[in-house]
């Protein structure tokens, strides 16, 4: 028998999401969501512990013969101990098993509901755990892969794609290649639109008219920020999480911009 959706989700009920503020650990409880959602859509433990000491290149533990309390505890305890950044490998691995048994969608949903409610900036999308921003960062990357997908400028939209995984990396964010990529996709659409090969600093200069005043100004500081801080790399010159994230966005906002207003044009 089908498990029937809850109150909440019949209701289309959800608590309040929460600031961002955890992205390289998995917290205890979140370590027992992955787990729990798993089950519930119909993995037993021993399925789990397959995907997990797979994962892990553990030895499942031959004493261990019953589902229940045996093998479920073993899961548990591997879940538990491992390193942060193995549960989020596990969780993929999870997906890809449940789309065998058509529940991966749900799967996807749950664990997504799960961190935007716990302050997790990650999310799944298409199997796939990716990093999660703010709304406003991720309505404006979003805003700008549509617009680059439809004016058909395929270089630029994998470059916004490159800083998204860079920033997506376990365990530790590719930070300088996040705002190399992003500034790359601007430049990128800044070319094409005029039709220049120079780089984005002396675009702007010599097309005046291509951003307006004064955020032409702005975008010409983020590309000098961008060639300190990530082109030209000094020793101990490492943008922080939150300067990388402003770059992405500020980039996708005016890739978006060009984009849109070429089409215009």
């Amino acid at each position: 028998m089908a498990q029937q959706p809850r109150f909440s989700s019949r209701h289309s009920l959800s608590g309040q999401e929460r600031e961002i503020t955890i992205r390289e650990d998995a917290p205890a409880r979140f370590r027992g969501a992955v787990i729990q959602i798993a089950k519930e859509l119909g993995l037993k433990p021993s399925n789990l512990r397959e995907i997990i000491c797979r994962v892990l290149r553990e030895i499942p533990d031959s004493n261990n013969w019953s589902e229940y309390p045996n093998i479920d505890y073993e899961v548990s305890q591997l879940v538990q101990s491992c390193e942060w950044f193995y549960v989020y490998d596990i969780t993929e691995e999870i997906y890809r098993s449940l789309l065998q048994m058509g529940q991966a969608n749900q799967f996807q949903d749950e664990i997504n509901s799960f961190f935007r409610l716990a302050g997790i900036g990650w999310q799944m999308v298409g199997g796939i755990i990716e990093t999660r921003g703010s709304e406003s960062f991720e309505s404006a990357v979003n805003n700008a892969v549509e617009a680059l997908e439809a004016s058909k400028r395929t270089t630029a939209k994998s470059e916004i794609h490159e800083a998204l995984r860079d920033l997506s990396r376990r365990p530790e964010a590719d930070l300088t290649g996040a705002v190399q990529h992003a500034m790359a996709a601007l430049e990128c659409v800044a070319r094409d639109v005029s039709n220049d090969k120079a780089t984005l600093g002396d675009i702007l200069k010599r097309y005046p008219d291509l951003l307006p005043k004064p955020l032409d100004d702005s975008v010409s500081k983020a590309w000098g920020y961008a060639s300190e801080m990530a082109r030209h790399l000094r020793e101990g010159r490492i943008p922080t999480r939150e300067e990388a994230e402003l770059i992405v966005g500020l980039s996708a906002v005016v890739a978006t911009y060009l984009a849109k207003k070429s089409k215009i044009a």
